[in-house]
C-alpha cells in the first residue's frame, strides 16, 4: 500500500501538471506519512541529497556553457565545420552534426546546442532549400550528442544517482566514443535523406580555409580539454575542472573574443542560476523519493519480475531501454536518472555490465526521449527555432529516430564503444 502511495500520487501529480521534482517531493511525503515515519524526514533526505561534494561541479559546467552559448563561440565553430565536411551531399547537415558534436562537448546541454547552432543554421538552411523539417529534424536529433560527449553534467547526476563508487573521469572518457557513434549514424541518415530530396552541397574552400577556421575554433574547444583534461590527469577534481573552465570561458568571451557584453554576461549568469536551482531542487526532492524505493525493495522486484519473463541478457537489456524510452517520452532526462539508477542499475550489474558502460546506455537512451513527443523538449525547443509545427516535425523524423535506435543497441551490446577508453587509463 505504500508503494502504491508514493506512485499512485506520484503520477497523479504530473499528471495535473505538477512539476516532476515537486510531485517527487509530495509523493514521498504521503508515504512517510503513511508509514508513519516523522514527515520531518522527507526534509531531511532531501538536504542530504544535495549535500554531495561533486555536486558542485555542476553549476560551474552549466555556467562554462551558458558563456559558451552567450559568448559567440558557435560561430565559430559552424565556420570550421562548414569549411571540413560542408562539401559532402546534404554539406549543410553534416556542418550541423559536426558542429553539434564539437559545440555539445563544451556546453554539454542538448539545449544550449539547438539554441545556439539552430539559430545560426535552420535559417541557413531554409534559405539554402532545405526543407524546414529536415532542418530542425537534424538540430534537434544532433544536439543530444552534448549529453553524451564531455563534460555533462547528466554525468554527474548519474553517478549521485548511483550512491558514488563510480569514477567519473571513467565516465567522461566513456562517452567519448558513443558520442562520436551517434553523430556518424545521423550523418548517414541524413547523406540519404539528402539524396532523396536531391540537396546540394557546398563548394570545399580548400585546406588553408580549414586550417584557419580551425585556429579560431580551437581556443573555444580547449574549454572541454580544460574541463576533461584535469580530472583525467587528476590535477583537479571535477568541481575544480568545471571551476577553471567557466573562468577559462569567461576570459575568452570576454577578453580575447569580445564578444560577452555586459548584458550576455547577466543573461549567462541568470541561465545558469535557474538551471542549477532547477537540478538541485530535482536531485533533493529524488532522494526522498529513491529512498523509499529503496525501501520497498522495488529493485529487487523488478529484477525478479524481468528475470521471470527471460533470463537471456539480451532479452533483459532490450526490456530496460524500452522501459526507459517509453518513460523518457513522458518525463525529463533529470529526473529519470535520479529514479530509474537505483532501480535499473542492480540489474545491469547481475547481468555483469558494468556501471559506467550501463551510465552511457542510459543517457543515450534517455537523450532520444529528449526528441520524442509528448514531453520532448528537445523537439519543442527546435520547432519553436525553427518556426515549424510539431506534426510536421514528426512525419519526417523518423531515419533519425532509427539512426539514434541503432547507436543504442550498439552501445548496448558491444561494451567495447564504451569501456575501450576508459581501459586506456586504468
Amino acid at each position: 500500500m505504500g508503494l502504491a502511495i508514493l506512485l499512485g500520487v506520484f503520477a497523479v501529480s504530473v499528471v495535473l501538471g505538477v512539476p516532476v521534482a515537486f510531485a517527487m517531493g509530495i509523493s514521498a511525503a504521503a508515504a512517510f506519512w503513511y508509514e508513519g515515519f516523522p514527515l520531518l524526514m522527507t526534509f531531511q533526505r532531501t538536504i542530504s541529497g544535495v549535500t554531495t561534494f561533486s555536486l558542485l561541479a555542476i553549476p560551474f559546467f552549466v555556467f562554462a556553457g551558458e558563456l559558451m552559448l552567450h559568448g559567440g563561440i558557435a560561430v565559430r565553430l559552424v565556420k570550421f565545420a562548414s569549411s571540413l565536411v560542408g562539401h559532402i551531399r546534404g554539406g549543410l547537415a553534416s556542418v550541423n552534426i559536426f558542429s553539434s558534436m564539437l559545440f555539445g562537448g563544451i556546453s554539454g546541454s542538448a539545449i544550449a546546442d539547438i539554441s545556439a547552432l539552430g539559430s545560426l543554421l535552420i535559417p541557413v538552411m531554409k534559405e539554402k532549400g532545405y526543407r524546414p523539417d529536415y532542418a530542425v529534424n537534424v538540430t534537434v536529433t544532433s544536439s543530444i550528442a552534448g549529453i553524451v560527449i564531455p563534460p555533462s553534467h547528466n554525468m554527474i547526476i548519474f553517478v549521485v544517482a548511483a550512491g558514488g563508487g563510480i569514477s567519473i573521469s571513467k565516465l567522461f572518457l566513456a562517452g567519448v566514443i558513443p558520442g562520436i557513434l551517434m553523430c556518424l549514424c545521423l550523418a548517414i541518415a541524413a547523406y540519404f535523406v539528402a539524396l532523396k530530396h536531391n540537396y546540394g552541397s557546398e563548394p570545399f574552400p580548400g585546406w588553408q580555409v580549414v586550417a584557419q577556421t580551425a585556429i579560431t575554433a580551437i581556443p573555444g574547444l580547449i574549454t572541454a580539454v580544460i574541463i576533461v583534461g584535469g580530472v583525467l590527469s587528476g590535477i583537479f577534481t571535477v568541481t575544480e575542472s568545471g571551476a577553471f573552465g567557466a573562468i577559462y570561458a569567461l576570459v575568452l568571451t570576454a577578453v580575447a573574443y569580445r564578444t560577452l557584453g555586459w548584458n550576455e554576461f547577466v543573461v549567462s549568469v541568470t541561465s545558469a542560476l535557474r538551471t542549477t536551482a532547477m537540478v538541485m531542487i530535482l536531485i533533493g526532492f529524488a532522494s526522498s523519493f529513491a529512498y523509499l524505493l529503496a525501501l520497498y525493495q522495488v529493485p529487487t522486484k523488478l529484477s525478479e519480475f524481468l528475470l521471470g519473463i527471460s533470463e537471456n541478457k539480451i532479452a533483459i537489456l532490450l526490456m530496460i531501454n524500452l522501459m526507459l524510452l517509453m518513460l523518457g517520452m513522458i518525463m525529463d532526462m533529470a529526473a529519470l536518472i535520479l529514479i530509474c539508477t537505483p532501480i535499473f542499475l542492480p540489474i545491469a550489474r547481475d547481468l555483469g555490465m558494468d556501471p559506467v558502460q550501463f551510465g552511457i546506455m542510459m543517457l543515450v537512451n534517455l537523450g532520444l526521449g529528449l526528441c520524442t513527443p509528448p514531453v520532448g523538449t528537445c523537439l519543442f525547443v527546435g520547432c519553436a527555432v525553427g518556426k515549424i509545427k510539431i506534426e510536421e516535425a514528426l512525419k519526417s523524423i523518423w531515419p533519425f529516430y532509427l539512426a539514434l535506435f541503432v547507436a543504442l543497441m550498439l552501445i548496448t551490446y558491444v561494451p567495447a564503444f564504451s569501456m575501450y577508453l576508459p581501459s586506456l587509463f586504468e
